[in-house]
């Protein structure tokens, strides 16, 4: 199976490789660090700074993803939180709110998302409102009403045949060795 396009997202398989997403929509990804800052742990020998970064990406075309990374040191932060960005960015369902003017441009009906006890725009830290705002996103993602679904066959359902097969195969193999007799 050779997946082409953003056809990805409609098949239950996890995106492994940053390369992926790179592929596919690299021309027209942006990404934007929205925030860092360091955090602290207390040990037994003082406090230990680290920083967190929290990035978002997106292609300006419907889709947008959020990378949240914590590490000893500021790039390394925000190199882990772009690549967990391209991780989790998702295609967002676009509709119209109020009156159909021009093209579609927004989600198209009301979305809420919560991260912690945080609503979205009931709260003063970034960090929170950015995750709740991707999670009211991520509500809008491949919801029934979304329009054309593909019927296909996921890649497991597809080839569950060709590896029974394969697999009953080798366990006759295992069970018809010779038994050894003891005395």
């Amino acid at each position: 199976m050779k997946i082409k396009n953003l056809e990805i997202y409609l098949l239950p398989l996890p995106i492994k490789q940053p390369k992926t997403i790179e592929f596919f929509v690299d021309a027209s990804l942006k990404d934007e660090v929205l925030k860092v800052m360091p955090v602290q742990k207390q040990t037994q020998a003082g406090q230990r700074t680290r920083f967190k970064a929290f990035v978002t990406i997106g292609d300006y075309n419907g889709h947008v993803g959020l990378g949240v990374k914590c590490s000893k040191e500021l790039a390394t932060a925000i190199r882990g939180a772009i690549i967990l960005a391209k991780f989790s960015i998702v295609p967002v369902w676009r509709g119209y709110w109020g009156n159909k003017i021009d093209k579609p441009h927004t989600v198209p009906c009301k979305v809420t998302g919560r991260c912690v006890s945080v609503l979205v725009g009931c709260t003063a830290t970034l960090g929170n409102f950015a995750k709740a705002t991707c999670y009211a996103i991520y509500k809008t993602y491949l919801t029934p009403t979304s329009g054309k679904r593909l019927f296909t066959k996921s890649p497991y359902q597809e080839f569950t045949d060709h590896l029974v097969k394969a697999h009953t195969s080798v366990s006759t193999q295992r069970t018809q060795a010779p038994a050894v007799t003891t005395i």
